[in-house]
């Protein structure tokens, strides 16, 4: 039991702030993706990149019918988890047992999508690698890269982001309104000076100072932020003094390297030295983090004696934390960012490599931060492991991918570290939930491999990362793998007399007995294990699953009854403490048993109530499966226009998942008796309409309309009756939304263009145009382009 997974955003990241005009480069981008495959943008830090892809990427969105997926790369620093990262960032569920890149490349096989990878400079290999794999196995993904450095492949076009071009301050400044520099200090200065603008008084100093900045935006703003106690010629003479300091004297420019450099360092000595320190602090932290982990990784009571002889500060206390914090965001060295929890803060990647080198010239700091670190994210993830058989699983999920950077450092830190192994075992298997439940089951493998080979001692902790790593390895189709480390697990836990490990042990035992279809074996199993009940220390989740795959193995065997009777118990389990993971497999568990009884409503209501569930964590597999079922019922049940539109959906559902892995034999059975059956009452044409409409979903609209009554057949309206055709007409109202692609579409129908028109105007086919055509007037219940039209019409 596992694939779900919480819904996350990776589209393209949120401007807080304002965007200076670059359509010099804005335009190239959008012509070299157009043309090409492979972009990267290069050049040096804080020249903008990040930003400037997004908006290329935002400007061709349309172009990509799969969408724009953002991965970010900052807070990684293994090159294994490259590939995960991003099948994360685009949402893909990876349960096979081949290697995660190829993978990952099978499943975007047929899709058109723009994948913006940030921050490739410091793991190059591995974002070749990807690259290399995705150009040469797929041929609808595009990639957008941002790096210092190129890639180095040969199908790579670069694409140089230079500095923001600046004005001669001593030239004519009459027509510098629209120059990109002077425009970005003034936005940023009248943040934190309002009514501050550029004036003739003024706009020679600014250009002089941008270009002793050498138009570097993230030098740029460091100093503007300054405006807030100095003025514009205050500002340009400071800096001044620092650069010939750094030049032996002389007024000469320094290298752009080193008049960034300069500028962080200026920006450092402005703050005061609790802000120095945590600053240093927060640099271990990777990714977003929020204000309890800063206070926690930055507090202490005593400064060290090393900490003493280069600041004054003596100690730092949360509010202390919480001071330095709001001053680093005024001086704009944190950024702010909302999150699932509330406002979280992140360090630019050039500021917090900056922090970094700063912590490691105090000895022993580094790891003593990085020791806080990982102790509040075990302390975290232990006191999610332990609500997690409760009501707050949507919150623990959406908190845990916040933290997914910081969690993988803090593992990095107690594998890589001497003496700290045995902790990162322990992490690893705390999180046992996350990688199971929340669709993570190669990166689990990946940490928990690491780690048990890094213990090898008999302990407590090695028994529960023997049972959680055969999990995982069932979860990807590894059966025989996953059964030895989980007897493993068993005889160690035995050993070691933990009934706890023990029983969680035998449950990924019985598991994978249930996939390998030792149905009376696994029948056994369970019923001892459910009627010996929950022994102390196991987690409740687990027994839950044990009567679920106890059902299961009930259902396949026949034995409805029995199965809906251990189901109900079950249920009454997980309404009790108010979970949801669990109880959305009870559901479909029982859906199933009364379609083996022939109760088609009362395996209806079960099975929606399932797929709510299932779409609140996001269980992409739970929700195919339970589609299928859906589809039969309405087949079993004369709806058979339902029924075609949810086999489509569970189609398009199940696009880049292994079908064949997940469903059994008599499943598949099943779901082409239900398409027979459709199809021959609704005939060729009209089962064609109708599975296209499903074909067409989003997940979001596939459950809402499997989830609401639409089993009556959407009868056409014929040309003399009443409201034929009218925009607003129960015709015209089928409950079914059009995707934004589809919008686009019906928008250039409106407008009277053909399909081919439409096909050029959109970058498609013309026979992908034809088919979003098809899925309009099915969704809307027309028969031709006028009506299209005169609903856009109604709809503005």
């Amino acid at each position: 039991m596992s694939g779900s997974a919480p819904r996350r955003d990776h589209q393209l990241p949120v401007e807080t702030t304002s965007f200076v005009d670059r359509r010099g480069d804005l335009a190239a981008g959008r012509e070299l993706l157009a043309r090409t495959r492979l972009v990267t943008l290069t050049g040096p830090g804080g020249v903008g990149k990040t930003r400037l892809a997004a908006r290329i990427a935002a400007g061709v969105r349309r172009t990509f019918p799969d969408g724009v997926r953002f991965v970010h790369l900052s807070g990684l620093d293994d090159p294994a988890l490259v590939p995960l990262a991003a099948a994360g960032a685009l949402d893909l569920h990876d349960h096979c047992a081949q290697p995660p890149l190829r993978a990952l490349v099978e499943q975007l096989r047929d899709r058109r999508l723009l994948l913006l990878v940030d921050n490739c400079e410091h793991l190059l290999p591995a974002c070749a690698e990807l690259a290399a794999a995705l150009l040469h196995g797929t041929t609808g993904v595009r990639i957008l890269a941002t790096s210092r450095h190129r890639l180095g492949l040969t199908e790579e076009h670069l694409l140089e982001v230079r500095p923001l071009p600046v004005p001669d301050p001593d030239g004519d400044l009459s027509s510098s309104e629209g120059c990109p520099a002077l425009a970005l200090f003034a936005d940023r200065a009248a943040a934190v000076v309002p009514g501050f603008r550029l004036t003739a008084a003024n706009r020679a100093a600014v250009a002089r100072l941008c270009r002793r900045l050498d138009g570097l935006p993230l030098a740029i703003e460091l100093a503007a932020v300054r405006m807030r106690v100095l003025d514009v010629d205050q500002l340009l003479d400071r800096l001044d003094d620092r650069y010939r300091l750094l030049t032996g004297g002389s007024p000469a420019a320094l290298p752009r390297h080193q008049t960034l450099r300069a500028a962080v360092d200026w920006s450092h000595e402005l703050c005061t030295a609790r802000e120095q320190l945590v600053w240093a602090r927060l640099s271990v932290l990777a990714g977003s983090f929020d204000l309890e982990t800063a206070e926690v990784v930055c507090a202490q009571e005593e400064a060290s004696p090393e900490e003493a002889s280069v600041t004054s500060v003596a100690a730092l206390r949360s509010d202390d934390v919480l001071d330095a914090v709001a001053g680093l965001v005024d001086k704009s060295v944190l950024s702010r960012e909302s999150g699932p929890d509330g406002t979280r803060y992140r360090l630019l990647d050039t500021l917090r490599h900056y922090g970094l080198d700063r912590l490691r010239r105090l000895r022993g700091e580094e790891p003593a931060a990085r020791r806080r670190q990982r102790d509040w994210m075990l302390r975290r993830a232990t006191a999610y492991e332990r609500a997690w058989f409760g009501p707050g699983q949507r919150e623990i999920v959406a908190r845990l991918r916040a933290d997914q950077d910081n969690l993988r450092a803090a593992l990095d830190f107690g594998l890589t570290t001497p003496g700290e192994r045995l902790t990162g075992l322990r992490l690893a298997g705390t999180l046992w939930f996350y990688w199971h439940a929340c669709g993570a089951p190669r990166e689990g493998r990946h940490w928990l491999d690491r780690a048990l080979a890094a213990n090898p001692e008999p302990t407590r902790e090695r028994a529960r990362g023997l049972w959680i790593a055969g999990l995982l390895a069932a979860a990807t189709h590894n059966l025989t793998a996953g059964l030895a480390l989980a007897r493993d697990a068993h005889a160690l836990a035995r050993d070691l007399d933990d009934e706890a490990e023990a029983a969680h042990a035998e449950y990924v035992i019985g598991v994978i007995t249930l996939f390998m279809d030792d149905l009376p074996t696994a029948l056994k199993h369970f019923e001892a294990s459910v009627v010996r009940g929950p022994v102390p220390g196991q987690h409740l989740s687990l027994y839950g699953l044990d009567q679920v795959e106890l059902a299961c193995a009930l259902g396949f065997l026949g034995e409805a009854d029995r199965a809906v009777e251990v189901c109900e118990r079950a249920r009454r389990m997980c309404e009790l403490h108010g979970e949801e993971w669990v109880h959305s497999y009870v559901l479909r568990m029982l859906a199933l048993a009364h379609t083996v009884r022939g109760d088609w409503h009362r395996a209806e209501r079960h099975a929606r109530h399932a797929l709510r569930l299932k779409l609140a964590v996001h269980d992409v597999i739970g929700i195919a499966l339970t589609l299928d079922l859906l589809a039969r019922v309405a087949a079993e049940t004369g709806a058979h226009e339902r029924a075609a539109v949810l086999l489509g959906a569970a189609d398009h559902t199940w696009a880049g998942i292994d079908r064949d892995r997940w469903a059994s034999a008599a499943l598949k059975s099943t779901r082409r008796d239900s398409e027979t059956r459709a199809r021959e009452e609704l005939g060729p044409p009209g089962f064609r309409r109708a599975y296209e409409r499903g074909l067409g979903l989003d997940l979001a609209e596939t459950v809402d309309y499997a989830v609401h009554d639409r089993s009556r057949p959407l009868r056409p309206t014929g040309p003399g009756e009443p409201n034929a055709g009218r925009p607003g007409s129960p015709r015209a109202t089928t409950g079914l939304r059009l995707t934004r692609r589809e919008s686009e579409v019906a928008e250039l129908v409106a407008q009277g263009l053909a399909n081919q028109q439409i096909a050029d105007r959109l970058v498609i086919a013309r026979r992908t145009a034809e088919g979003h055509v098809e899925r309009i007037l099915g969704k809307l219940g027309f028969s031709n382009r006028s009506q299209i039209a005169a609903w856009v019409a109604a709809q503005r």
